[in-house]
């Protein structure tokens, strides 16, 4: 390729998609992906097209950005984090934008469905957006691809595929998956006989026992049974039966059921709770997002199947002060939309990666915000507050679990919570760093 061909640019983007894949990324970790390959064919081919740099914003244009997730589905749905982003957007319009531009969202339905998922990556394209910002999808091998070939930044994913821990034009925010199952198993461990995790029979959910079971060989733990459920189903008769009395083999201690099922936790709990007439003592374990307070509103609070049990969660409860930012935005902007709830760990999400949008826009003061600008501030060390809800962000090509294949995985902090008398409450104060725990658990 003639150098006259690559604007320095174009040059950055080739080192940020591909220098981390052929340098630094773990082997099991994959090869080097198709959005990839569809950047270096795009240079090579015309010259013409440079990827990241759609999307370009003058000193007062708006800026456009996307916001994505499931919605009116069978399985999980998250409407509460489209509809936040736009929240978020007339609030922040009303502030006088980010350094005078007015910020311009999109939202997309990715309808829980592989070509819908890309077909939400491609819009982003076509309509410029220079990010990505607080979205949910099962999909990244649909939609990364398309993204990192126009190089937009996929900020503040909800962290449900292991794609937003090693693209490197994804900016998670938590620990996803990863950390929440690690630091349920971590705690388990210490409390409960057998444990069985009821989880989607999908790709997706093929991802999940290795991670539970990386907390509990942390604490000295036997593997967990690992039992697949439709993701769709209406009833989980069959499945709460079996799971209670792989809970109850070991007659010495009562074991513990972790239902891990999105949307479908609920129905699988109320299954549960007619079968566990004769299994008083299980006790039940999960992660936040399979359930939250008006999961546990809805099954009857202190009375409920949920009572006693162990939620993990990336951040404080909803109850605490520090949430009190974003419930201002939800009361002037979205009071009365009840698909937005604030204690929502999807609406969390969104709040939080628009957190740190705003801050990349700041930091670049008068300049162009576009895709690569943006990306290029996050490449660059930013670091990134949020007032008490994550630690700092600041990504790195490889960070410290780049081994077990989640490079991009900064933020491996996971909270404790239980279910007293009906409410989701703090077990214990503070944050739990799962870093090790995962960094020695066996992904293979």
């Amino acid at each position: 390729m003639a150098e006259s061909c690559v604007s320095m640019t174009g040059r950055r983007r080739i080192r940020s998609i591909l220098l981390p894949r052929l340098l630094h990324r773990p082997a099991r970790a994959g090869a080097l992906t198709t959005g990839a390959l569809v950047a270096c064919a795009s240079l090579a081919a015309g010259c013409g097209i440079v990827p990241g740099a759609t999307g370009g914003s003058g000193d007062d244009a708006p800026i456009t950005v996307m916001t994505w997730a499931p919605q009116d589905t069978q399985a999980t749905n998250k409407p509460g984090m489209p509809a936040f982003a736009e929240a978020y957007a007339r609030w922040v319009n009303s502030q006088g934008g980010i350094n005078g531009r007015r910020l311009n969202v999109l939202t997309c339905n990715d309808k829980n469905d592989t070509v819908a998922a890309a077909r939400c990556a491609r819009r982003a394209v076509q309509e410029k957006a220079v990010a990505v910002v607080g979205s949910y999808s099962q999909y990244a091998d649909s939609f990364m691809p398309t993204l990192e070939g126009a190089g937009i930044p996929y900020i503040g994913g909800y962290g449900i595929t292991n794609n937003e821990f090693t693209s490197p034009l994804s900016y998670p925010v938590n620990g996803g998956q990863p950390a929440l199952l690690a630091g349920l198993g971590r705690t388990l461990a210490d409390t409960c006989g057998p444990v069985t995790l009821i989880r989607p029979d999908t790709i997706t959910g093929d991802q999940l026992p290795p991670l539970l079971d990386s907390g509990l060989e942390a604490g000295g733990h036997a593997r967990s049974g690992d039992q697949r459920a439709a993701e769709d189903a209406t009833s989980y008769e069959g499945q709460a039966r079996q799971a209670l009395e792989r809970a109850t083999a070991d007659t010495a201690e009562q074991g513990c059921v972790v239902p891990a099922l999105g949307d479908r936790t609920n129905t699988f709990m109320d299954s549960f709770r007619r079968a566990r007439a004769d299994y008083p003592e299980v006790r039940t374990a999960t992660v936040l997002g399979s359930v939250d307070q008006s999961t546990i509103d809805a099954s009857g609070g202190g009375s409920g199947p949920y009572e006693g049990s162990y939620v993990t969660g990336w951040y404080p409860a909803a109850s605490d002060p520090s949430w009190d930012p974003m419930k201002k935005v939800i009361e002037e902007e979205a009071f009365g939309d009840n698909r937005i709830d604030a204690a929502d760990a999807g609406v969390q999400t969104t709040w939080i990666a628009y957190t740190v949008f705003k801050q990349v826009v700041e930091s670049l003061g008068d300049g162009e915000v576009s895709a690569d600008t943006v990306s290029g501030a996050l490449d660059g060390g930013l670091k990134v507050t949020t007032d008490g809800l994550t630690p700092t962000l600041r990504w790195n090509f490889q960070d410290e679990l780049a081994a077990v294949g989640f490079p991009r995985l900064i933020n491996a902090n996971v909270t404790l919570q239980v279910v007293r008398d009906g409410r989701l409450v703090a077990a214990r104060k503070g944050f739990t760093d799962v870093t090790k725990t995962l960094r020695d658990a066996d992904l293979g």
